[in-house]
């Protein structure tokens, strides 16, 4: 893998240069996160596709302050996608990142032939109690949603980098990333994309549970439905391996 940096956005890439001939997937990690938590998914999938995984603005490598709308972080990603010029490229999200995706699929339809949405929602509401403990007990959130996110059945081992890199996020930074998917509602809007979606739920996710994933396998016109049990929230580092066969098969299914 690659750490790069362009358009002042921080990426890890699985080659570098991209290979003009292979799809793109670009994937958009969590509130809080960092591109980093794709490395499963940015080294397994690299024979299939090119693979880049971003660091949100003011998250890891990347400059800036972070964002409170969608859109917003939405607009950043297709400037970022057009200056590393990402032949046929694909969102692929997780939470904040799905609801980013959702909204790349929406806004710019003529640009993505598709996308992958994982443990997210059309509307992503956020306990006040989020932003509490936020502000008042820092490492107590940390400690909390590092525990939420998380399906008993994991090796905490495995995903010791997700609550690293939550710590690692400026409080500030994390409050904007949580307003912006408080924000977030695209359920009336859901039904107008057309290109072919992968829809992941986790059992044991109880931060998106997979009722989400119901509604938007429902509501999109070319939904595809992967169901992953033993796993919570932060399914891709849980179940790395289940993720990207997910992932490769929804690309061979539908020639993307």
């Amino acid at each position: 893998m690659e750490q790069r940096i362009a358009n002042g956005i921080g990426f890890i890439a699985g080659a570098w240069p991209l290979d003009p001939g292979k799809t793109t997937l670009v994937f958009i990690h969590g509130a809080g996160g960092s591109g980093a938590f794709w490395s499963a998914q940015v080294q397994g999938l690299a024979e299939r596709a090119n693979t880049v995984a971003v660091d949100l603005p003011g998250h890891g490598q990347s400059e800036g302050s972070g964002h409170d709308q969608v859109a917003d972080y939405a607009r950043v990603l297709m400037n970022f996608i057009s200056a590393i010029e990402a032949p046929k490229p694909i969102p692929c999200g997780i939470s904040l990142g799905g609801a980013i995706t959702q909204q790349l699929l929406l806004d710019y339809p003529e640009f993505f032939k598709g996308g992958i949405l994982i443990n997210t929602g059309s509307r992503l509401r956020v306990a006040p109690e989020i932003f509490q403990a936020i502000g008042t007990d820092f490492n107590g959130y940390v400690d909390m949603i590092a525990k939420l996110a998380v399906s008993n059945a994991t090796d905490p081992d495995r995903v010791k980098r997700f609550r690293e890199d939550t710590a690692r996020c400026k409080p500030e930074v994390l409050v904007k990333d949580f307003q912006a998917c408080d924000r977030f509602d695209v359920m009336e809007r859901l039904g107008s994309i057309s290109s072919p979606v992968l829809v992941v739920t986790a059992e044991d996710d109880q931060v998106t549970p997979p009722k989400y994933g119901d509604f938007m396998e429902k509501t999109l016109a070319k939904a595809s439905r992967i169901h992953i049990k033993e796993a919570g929230h932060i399914v891709a580092m849980e179940k790395p391996d289940e993720v990207n066969k997910a992932i490769l098969e929804f690309l061979d299914g539908t020639g993307l």
